[in-house]
């Protein structure tokens, strides 16, 4: 059965055909194919402004981003099939570089999968359905991993606040078998229980490299994780062999499992947690003479849209300069931002700034970026998000 056509105006088509999934509701020829007509995450054909297909996708009528095509070919489909087939050469690719079954293992468009993010366990799969389309075909997602995985439970965490933007509710909910409270992983062979109601899917895989690199200057140091969520920095630091390590979150909740975390290693001895806002418990360091010969910043995106950059690059160099008074001379700054709307130079430049306002001298010495089960889609440059600089301050 053919499908819907969605007509694009003229030369709209150019992003399409360079690759680009996605179609912006202004892309549209609305006076050949309305937009109101379609139910929002119904399949269509996506077509030029002369009627030729360029692909299969969803719409949604609702959203800004009115349709993601799926597939070049017109005659598939978004069903069970087909995210058989991606979710199997997804998994062809993290368990060719992982040998561990603890990953990011579909990760939206770069995976073939728009508006799917699907997070391994173990035997566990904590997934978020973020448009309209792939929530219409969740049954079908259902049964993809169950044919894929095996696994012993599956949760939707749809509950993220992109939903919104998507006109979909939020709701958490088990979608087959039993999903612990807390789900057992290992990174960089350290142990960890993540929490799945915390942040996200419950554990952050995007930082896997960079979290490696840390461990080489960590090991009979002092290091200090800020906005260290459950311990993903500080607890790898402490199992390099970390002289001591302080955790530093706003959640009374995700520092308990930081000290779980540290005991399911060892190293409880040598991890201690403060409660309390980032840049306050930063200041009262500073004023009681703290030094520490690692800082890691890992904060929230203070970037989310367009219009935070510059209070949001301004949030970037606070922070910063904020660590180099408690990071001791040719101390290790890691510098991290998960916000696609900082560009990489940016973030360089909130360090060398803070840097200079402290009157010291900054060497970058490593780069990273997400691990590689988050993919990036070359065409999309927002799948590229993640950036960290690790500095040596003299």
């Amino acid at each position: 059965m053919s499908l819907p056509p969605l007509r694009l105006r003229k030369n709209e088509d150019r992003r399409l055909r360079a690759g680009h999934l996605w179609v912006f509701s202004n892309e549209i020829d609305v006076e050949r194919t309305p937009l109101p007509g379609f139910e929002p995450g119904e399949m269509v054909e996506v077509q030029d402004a002369r009627g030729a297909p360029l692909g299969v996708g969803y719409v949604n009528p609702r959203s800004l981003i009115a349709a993601r095509l799926v597939s070049r070919d017109r005659d598939a489909r978004l069903d069970r099939a087909l995210l058989k087939r991606r979710l199997a050469r997804a998994l062809s690719l993290r368990e060719m570089l992982f040998d561990r079954p603890f990953y990011r293992l579909a990760y939206g468009e770069s995976d073939g999968v728009p508006g799917l993010v699907a997070d391994r366990f173990g035997d566990h799969v904590v997934v978020q359905l973020t448009t309209a389309g792939m929530e219409r075909a969740k049954d079908d997602v259902v049964q993809a991993l169950r044919d894929t995985l095996q696994p012993a439970g599956i949760l939707f965490r749809n509950d993220s606040s992109g939903r919104a933007l998507e006109g979909l509710d939020t709701y958490v909910e088990t979608a087959f078998g039993e999903v612990p409270a807390a789900v057992p992983l290992e990174e960089n062979g350290v142990r960890f229980e993540a929490p799945v109601a915390g942040q996200k899917t419950g554990w952050f895989y995007d930082h896997r490299m960079n979290r490696a690199r840390l461990m080489a200057y960590a090991r009979g140091r002092r290091v200090l994780d800020v906005f260290s969520y459950i311990g993903g920095w500080g607890v790898q630091a402490a199992a390099a062999g970390a002289e001591h390590v302080v955790c530093v979150d706003a959640s009374a909740e995700a520092l308990e499992h930081v000290a779980r975390n540290a005991a399911l290693n060892g190293a409880a001895e040598r991890v201690s947690t403060r409660k309390g806002d980032a840049f306050d418990v930063l200041r009262m360091m500073a004023a009681e003479g703290e030094k520490f010969d690692v800082v890691v910043l890992d904060p929230p995106a203070f970037i989310k849209r367009r219009k935070d950059q510059k209070a949001g690059e301004e949030a970037y160099r606070r922070v910063n300069q904020l660590a180099l008074e408690v990071l001791r001379q040719d101390g290790i700054l890691v510098s991290a931002s998960c916000s696609y709307h900082l560009p990489r130079e940016a973030l360089q430049d909130a360090m060398l700034r803070a840097a200079r306002n402290r009157g010291r001298s900054l060497q970058i010495v490593e780069q990273g970026h997400q691990g590689p089960d988050h993919p990036v889609h070359p065409a999309i440059p927002e799948t590229a998000y993640l950036k960290a600089f690790f500095g040596r301050v003299g």
